[in-house]
């Protein structure tokens, strides 16, 4: 586990079928850390997240329950989703203690809607940090830029093109990804750079 911005620490799994890393993220903060969508940790990296202690597990779509039980169980974070996607994480086997839902907060962060992919899919955006947390809506896939996953695994590929093209009135600077590799400056410009492929 690494502190990939100063209070984010991170860690990654490599998916053979992607060919590029999936990343879990824990947001310290004073009145509870966050843990979002955890990927399976080794020994020492549970250690150190149970060290740090989780408050609460965010997931951001309902294919990212990944090690969230086991950080659960570890830690007694409760485990939060939005309720469109809960239905479907609850069939996987992933214990849910509660809900998301757009414009609330989890500590410093804001709940933002990015539907398309699935319909519960959300982000996590840090205005006073700038910084903006996605889990399926983007991936980080080239290296260095953004990209999205094939169509065909995307419930509603328009609307999530226009969720994407909605993150565009966030100010961010920073973009963490649970796929791929995270863009630590410019980040909004690399979106913008996206969104202009888009069909009009």
């Amino acid at each position: 586990m690494r502190e990939i911005v100063p209070g984010i620490f991170t860690w990654s799994w490599f998916s053979e079928p992607h060919g590029y890393d999936f990343n879990g993220h824990l947001i310290v903060d004073a009145d509870g850390s966050v843990c979002v969508d955890p990927v399976p940790p080794g020994d020492a990296d549970l250690d150190a997240i149970a060290r740090i202690g989780v408050a609460r597990i965010v997931l951001t779509n309902r294919n990212h329950s990944r090690a969230a039980n086991a950080v659960r169980e570890r830690t007694g974070a409760k485990t939060l989703i939005h309720p469109d996607d809960a239905g479907h994480a609850r069939a996987q086997g992933t214990l849910v203690d509660g809900e998301l839902r757009a414009g609330e907060r989890i500590g410093p962060l804001s709940v933002v809607a990015v539907p398309g992919k699935s319909p519960g899919e959300i982000a996590l955006h840090w205005p006073a940090r700038r910084l903006l947390i996605v889990g399926d809506a983007v991936i980080g896939n080239p290296p260095g830029r953004c990209g999205l996953l094939r169509e065909k695994v995307m419930d509603d590929p328009a609307g999530l093109r226009r969720s994407v093209r909605g993150l565009l009135g966030l100010d961010f600077d920073a973009l963490l990804v649970g796929d791929g590799v995270s863009i630590l400056s410019d980040a909004k410009a690399r979106l913008a750079e996206l969104a202009q492929t888009f069909p009009p």
